[in-house]
C-alpha cells in the first residue's frame, strides 16, 4: 500500500484536491439555494410555495446519477458544452438541496407563531421577522440533520468518477484498474474520504455542542 501510495501520490492528490472543491462549492450553495427553497415552502405566495413544493418533491425522489447525467449528457446536446466537474458538482448543488429544504422548513415549523406574531406587532415586516428572528433560530435547530446531509454531500461526490469528473474516486479508479491492487487501491481513496468526512463530523457535533442544540 506504502509503495501504491508514493507511486500514485500526485494523481490521488488531484483527485482529493477535485473532490474537495467540489464538496465545498456544492455545500455552499446548496445551503443558500436549500434555505431559500424551504422559507418558499411557507409562504403565503400560492405561485412561489407551489414552485418550492415541486422542486423539493422531484429533485429529493430521483436518483442523483440521473441529474448529473442530465447535465453531463443533455445539456452539452442542446445548449452549451461543460465539464464533467462541473455537471457532477451542479448535479450535487440540486439534490442535496432538496433535502436541505425540507430540514429548513422543519426548522421553520419547530420556532413558536407567535414570535411572527410578535414581530407583526411590532410593525415589522413579515420578510424582515422571517431572515433576522425566525431563521437564525431554524438552523441552529437543524443543525444535526443539515451536518448530515453535508456529510452524505461529501460521500455523494463520488458520483463525479461517473462523468470523467477527476475526483478521487474517478483516479482510484483508474488506479485500481492499471495496477489491478483493488484491495490497497480503495483502502488507500477511502482513508481519504474519512479525511474529509472525519472533520466535518467532529465539527458538527461541537457545534451542537456549543449552541446547546441537544438541550432542546
Amino acid at each position: 500500500m506504502i509503495e501504491l501510495l508514493q507511486q500514485y501520490w500526485p494523481m490521488l492528490l488531484e483527485g482529493f484536491k477535485n473532490t474537495l472543491i467540489s464538496s465545498v462549492i456544492a455545500l455552499f450553495f446548496s445551503l443558500i439555494l436549500g434555505t431559500l427553497m424551504g422559507v418558499l415552502q411557507l409562504t403565503p405566495n400560492k405561485f412561489l410555495r407551489g414552485f418550492a413544493n415541486a422542486y423539493v418533491e422531484f429533485f429529493r425522489n430521483i436518483p442523483l446519477l440521473v441529474i448529473v447525467m442530465f447535465f453531463y449528457a443533455v445539456i452539452p446536446m442542446y445548449f452549451m458544452n461543460i465539464s464533467g466537474f462541473v455537471a457532477g458538482t451542479t448535479g450535487l448543488i440540486i439534490y442535496t438541496s432538496s433535502f436541505i429544504a425540507d430540514n429548513v422548513r422543519a426548522g421553520i415549523l419547530s420556532v413558536p407563531t407567535g414570535q411572527m406574531e410578535a414581530g407583526l406587532s411590532q410593525g415589522m415586516k413579515q420578510s424582515d421577522i422571517m431572515r433576522y428572528i425566525i431563521l437564525p433560530q431554524a438552523i441552529r435547530i437543524v443543525i444535526p440533520p443539515l451536518g448530515n446531509q453535508f456529510i452524505n454531500l461529501v460521500k455523494n461526490s463520488s458520483i463525479l468518477a461517473m462523468v470523467a469528473g477527476l475526483d478521487l474516486m474517478y483516479y482510484g479508479d483508474f488506479i485500481a484498474m492499471e495496477t489491478f491492487n483493488t484491495f490497497d487501491t480503495y483502502i488507500l481513496v477511502g482513508v481519504f474520504y474519512l479525511i474529509i468526512t472525519l472533520p466535518l463530523t467532529y465539527l458538527t457535533r461541537k457545534l451542537e455542542v456549543k449552541l446547546g442544540v441537544n438541550d432542546q
